[in-house]
């Protein structure tokens, strides 16, 4: 079962066209698609000043407060108007969604997941306790302390913080905190059933 490791510190950094901060693209799926193509997309943005969100329609969105005061975000024509300003609150709306992020205490980081609407849906969720985890295709990022990811193969992945994997192919983890401040993002991805004509 194919998987791919990675480290927070080393992940690219892309300037936004508006000056308003970077985005450090973790996976996006398939390989080589663009922002209009990709059936999902994982990455950790740096939010650095007040400005709207780029609009993707058709696609789902789930954000979630690493660090920093946080932002919030409105939108009138959406009825939105939500502060994320806890860290580790996921928050899910519309990709075509237009929306204002207004800093709420100066710079914050924040991890992103998109997911195409007609192929696929995420779900983002913290974990504290060991748990096991199926999904077709997925992403895992330690945010504290130590975790050991045990696959199928007899083989087994421990992460630290700032660490993380994802994978593109069914697999099962098993996961185990290895220290009594571990916290993992979990990402799972789901392929959408065509519904019946």
């Amino acid at each position: 079962m194919p998987w791919h490791r990675f480290e927070r510190a080393t992940l690219p950094a892309t300037p936004w066209k508006n000056g308003g901060g970077v985005t450090r693209e973790i996976v996006c799926q398939p390989p080589g698609a663009g922002l209009d193509a990709f059936d999902w997309r994982v990455s950790i943005a740096t939010i650095a000043s007040d400005g709207p969100f780029s609009a993707f329609p058709g696609v789902d969105r789930v954000i979630t407060l690493l660090e920093g005061g946080g932002v919030h975000l409105t939108s009138k024509a959406d009825a939105i108007d939500h502060r994320l300003d806890t860290p580790l609150q996921p928050y899910a709306f519309a990709g075509e969604a237009h929306i204002h992020a207004r800093l709420l205490a100066g710079d914050c980081d924040d991890f992103n997941v998109m997911t195409r609407r007609a192929t696929c849906r995420a779900s983002v969720t913290v974990l504290r306790e060991a748990t096991t985890l199926r999904a077709p295709q997925g992403l895992l990022l330690a945010l504290k302390g130590r975790w050991q990811a045990q696959s199928e193969d007899p083989a087994a992945e421990t992460l630290i913080a700032q660490q993380g994997l994802w994978w593109d192919s069914p697999a099962s983890w098993h996961l185990s905190p290895q220290s009594a401040d571990a916290i993992v993002l979990a990402v799972t991805i789901q392929t959408q059933t065509a519904n019946p004509s």
